[in-house]
């Protein structure tokens, strides 16, 4: 099938941990089936994993599997099939059942990674290999918008670095700077209606620089009446990162551009609260927030904690360094 490039980097994947070796060598294995690059393969399952994470008990993961994958019985079987744990290929195609046999050995096994992972990229193939007609496939199969937005970000992710452990994170602002931050989440807010804090003020000088957390695409880059300046990435775990009240930006950053741990997006400032511009209601301050996309909505949760640890971890490896 043409439309995608499936080419193998040999090079790289020696250089991946283990698991992430073992995960490229399936998706390069379900590339070669599919003709679709092994990225895309790659970003149907990171997207899988990050739904099966956020509903854990309603998608249940075997403790083994290498892919994220879940499919129900009825699903994978075909709604009026009889037999909801039917490994037939023929018979689950004629009942309409997404279930396929991807390693080869004639069943299609729900408990089988190959299986799992070539039956989803089948499903995005039904309408052609192109990028559109790609996109069209997978809406179809999760009639969601979100998600064929989510698998084609988490692709354009995996080609820029050519590698999957993109798991590295650095603090938002320059250990070096002098900052102050504790936990603020839940607190109340009045300006603009009753609401509360979904995040993490970190207190510093205007123009300190505020640098991404992670590996991401940018998603949002403007102003808004409640952060100000504000720009926000979404990462390989499906989460946005949101941050608030910049005295102003990178320049040559623009939505869908990509981002790095450490990479300067903006700076300090007090902007927000009011029109475009307005400035200084409040101490100048990053507000950081994180929230999480569960598929059909996103919820925020507290980020305190992981910007400690990531302030532990970026100190203890600097330490290192020197």
């Amino acid at each position: 099938m043409g439309g995608f490039d499936s080419t193998a980097h040999g090079s790289e994947i020696a250089s991946e941990p283990n698991s992430s070796l073992q995960r490229r060598q399936l998706y390069e294995a379900i590339s070669l089936k599919t003709g679709i690059e092994w990225q895309l393969i790659a970003a149907i399952d990171q997207y899988e994993r990050t739904l099966s994470h956020a509903h854990p008990k309603s998608r249940p993961i075997r403790k083994d599997a290498l892919t994220g994958i879940f499919i129900t019985d009825t699903v994978w079987s075909g709604a009026l099939n009889p037999e909801k744990s039917d490994t037939d290929p023929a018979s689950i195609r004629f009942f309409h059942g997404v279930g396929r046999d991807g390693s080869g050995d004639g069943i299609a096994d729900r408990g089988k990674d190959e299986d799992l992972l070539y039956s989803v990229a089948a499903q995005a193939l039904q309408h052609g290999s192109t990028e559109e007609d790609f996109s069209i496939g997978l809406w179809e199969y999760y009639h969601n918008t979100r998600a064929v937005q989510r698998v084609m970000q988490f692709a354009k992710l995996y080609r820029t670095f050519d590698r999957l452990d993109l798991s590295e994170h650095a603090f938002p602002l320059p250990l070096g700077s002098v900052y102050s931050f504790r936990s603020t989440w839940g607190n109340n807010r009045s300006w603009g209606g009753y609401r509360i804090h979904e995040g993490t003020d970190i207190f510093a000088r205007s123009g300190v620089p505020v640098r991404s957390t992670c590996y991401g695409i940018i998603e949002v880059k403007g102003w808004n009446a409640f952060g100000g300046w504000r720009m926000g990435i979404r990462d390989l775990n499906n989460l946005y990162h949101y941050y608030a009240h910049l005295s102003g930006y990178d320049k040559k950053l623009k939505a869908g551009d990509i981002v790095r741990p450490g990479q300067i997006i903006g700076w300090v400032g007090s902007s927000g609260y009011g029109r475009p511009g307005t400035q200084g209601k409040f101490p100048p301050h990053l507000h950081y927030g994180v929230y999480r996309d569960r598929g059909l909505v996103e919820w925020a949760f507290d980020p305190y904690p992981m910007l400690r640890r990531w302030e532990r971890d970026e100190r203890k490896a600097l330490r290192v360094h020197r």
